[in-house]
């Protein structure tokens, strides 16, 4: 694999790399493991990389610096870190899910950076993992770029703070396949539904709820 030459990796395993690379839809239809328990250790490494990284490099505070932390491992920018590497090139997906543009799918791109993470972690070890991050990830935080949405949730959360109401957020609705799913969330100010969001991931539709809160309803917010 030509990405291998190119981040400095000697795999010791090749197949947990093809396992981070094996979308759900492609496990199904050839019954071998998909990318989700790589990427579920790949998160946990990427945060605790990106808070020591935060911890060691800046001088804000401990909230300003989960708000930093949020915005630089959603889901879009895990997108932007994967393509820049061209892994979504690597991926493996079903026949349908290839038809029907699996491969640029925000979310499932997002995912592979985050199961990548954890293959480079269970075979070379932390240190290459730091490394990996180092070079796909941080360049965002040190030369910022207006690539990833904004943080939605918390400058709603601000907003509700500065009148010490209640702040909400629930998942109403869960349609599609498993390898496909879309979630629909909404956010309650005191009970009362401000947004509504649709995405392919819960943390998304969340986000997406509560831009749609501040797009329409700024002004009772903050009343």
């Amino acid at each position: 694999m030509k990405l291998f030459e190119e981040l400095g990796i000697v795999p010791k395993d090749e197949e947990l790399y093809k396992t981070a690379l094996t979308h759900t839809s492609y496990a199904n239809e050839h019954k071998c493991e998909s990318y989700e328990r790589l990427e579920y250790l790949g998160d946990a490494v990427l945060e605790l990389v990106m808070s020591d990284y935060l911890y060691k490099n800046t001088n804000f505070e401990e909230g300003y610096m989960t708000r930093m932390r949020a915005h630089y491992v959603c889901e879009n920018a895990l997108y932007h870190y994967a393509l820049n590497i061209h892994l979504n090139e690597y991926l493996r997906l079903g026949h349908g899910e290839e038809e029907n543009g699996g491969r640029y799918r925000k979310v499932i791109v997002a995912d592979i950076y985050e199961a990548f993470t954890g293959a480079i972690f269970l075979d070379q070890g932390m240190e290459k993992a730091i490394d990996f991050i180092y070079k796909t990830a941080i360049p965002y935080v040190e030369n910022p770029k207006d690539i990833f949405y904004d943080d939605y949730k918390s400058k709603l959360q601000e907003l509700v703070q500065t009148g010490a109401r209640s702040l909400t957020y629930e998942i109403v609705a869960e349609t599609g396949p498993a390898h496909h799913k879309q979630f629909t969330a909404i956010v309650k100010i005191d009970n009362i539904i401000y947004g509504k969001g649709v995405a392919h991931s819960k943390k998304e539709a969340e986000q997406e709820a509560a831009k749609n809160a501040l797009e329409k309803s700024v002004g009772g917010i903050c009343n």
